[in-house]
């Protein structure tokens, strides 16, 4: 990677990294970031990327890959909290035009300890895990993704993402104990809620005040009050208040599944940051809403509905979702992927909406969803 001052020079329109770096630097302007900052985040995608940043999109994309529904290797999100600004964040593969999982893991652990030389910071707690996540023939849909939170000053947060299932699906749980047990976090597998696979590990790198680690669980036809269920911190939101998080992302209770449509299961994320009780300081609900929605309107309907509960204006979202795409929501369903709300210990809740970047592909809206009248 270049120097952090490098002048910009975006990938050739047409291209996925100049498609990506284009709607990073719209949405950058979306949240206030300047254009400084917005130049070093944009070169930083394109140069995590790699030879895939120069691939022209009339081309299918590099590999198949499980971040998003029509396999562009980038996502990006917004995040809200009440009384501050939005904060922008992206997921990238960085391995995504690797030839197979082992080199897309190599090429995805070098691109962070770039990044972590460019800022400053110590890829230790990762270099730790290598061989449990990032093992020589790995198995599942990923190997190793990176999200930077783009803050104002050109230093990000950075994130990692990694795949308990390397070892095969049924080591998932061991993989995840001993990762945990590795960071000192003994007793933390003990305090998960039951679900029905092991999604990912996650790990906070660089300037963090208090350091996480997660582990997000999958929950397929969960139910609004199983849902309320799942959350296993001392000072998160009560029941009521999951559940109708879950019914107005899901639009409806979501206890009746008779729909044939298949979706994909929820996720429930728990966050670590001290090592003495074993108990998680953070707890958050991602509902697939594209997969509870018959085109973007509707999910967009439901964040706005989430926003305002939570204090917060959806007007920056509605421009988020212009920056990336001049399609009209209703035109498509999966531009707004997931909806989730976070707690975290100290800190109020957050609202987070996860946006496409659709480089290849367009979904389609569905059919009707069945809805209770109640919920109507």
């Amino acid at each position: 990677m270049s120097a952090p001052d490098a002048p910009l020079r975006p990938p050739a329109s047409g291209t996925l990294g100049g498609h990506t770096a284009g709607q990073l630097l719209r949405l950058a302007d979306v949240v206030g970031l300047g254009t400084d900052d917005a130049g070093v985040y944009a070169r930083t995608l394109t140069e995590m990327l790699g030879g895939a940043a120069e691939r022209p999109l009339h081309l299918p994309p590099p590999n198949p890959t499980f971040l998003s529904d029509d396999h562009t290797p980038v996502e990006f999100s917004l995040s809200f909290t009440q009384g501050e600004d939005p904060t922008l964040r992206m997921l990238v593969e960085p391995g995504c035009d690797a030839p197979g999982r082992a080199a897309n893991g190599r090429a995805g652990l070098r691109a962070v300890r770039e990044v972590a030389r460019r800022w400053g910071f110590s890829t230790d707690r990762l270099d730790e895990l290598e061989d449990l996540f990032l093992p020589p023939a790995p198995e599942g849909p990923l190997a190793l993704w990176c999200a930077l939170e783009l803050l104002p000053g050109g230093v990000p947060k950075v994130k990692v993402y990694l795949n308990p299932a390397a070892s095969g699906q049924n080591r998932a749980p061991a993989t995840v104990a001993e990762a945990l047990r590795r960071l000192g976090h003994h007793r933390a597998f003990d305090a998960l809620p039951p679900g029905d696979r092991h999604l990912f590990f996650a790990l906070d790198l660089g300037d963090w005040a208090e350091p996480r680690v997660k582990v997000y669980l999958a929950h397929q036809d969960l139910s609004a009050g199983e849902a309320g269920a799942l959350c296993r911190t001392e000072t998160g939101p009560t029941p009521a208040e999951t559940e109708a998080f879950f019914r107005i992302a899901a639009g409806h209770d979501a206890d009746d599944l008779t729909s044939p449509q298949v979706r994909r299961p929820v996720q429930s994320c728990h966050a670590f940051t001290e090592t003495a009780t074993g108990r998680p300081s953070g707890f958050t609900l991602y509902v697939p809403v594209r997969d509870y929605a018959r085109h973007d309107g509707e999910a967009l309907e439901r964040a706005g509905t989430l926003l305002r509960h939570h204090g917060q204006a959806p007007d920056p979202l509605l421009r988020a979702v212009s920056a990336v795409t001049d399609r009209h929501p209703e035109d498509g369903v999966g531009l707004v992927a997931y909806l989730a709300l976070a707690h975290q210990q100290g800190r109020p809740p957050r609202v987070t909406a996860y946006v496409s970047s659709e480089a290849y592909h367009v979904r389609p809206p569905t059919g009707p969803l069945p809805v209770p009248a109640a919920a109507r």
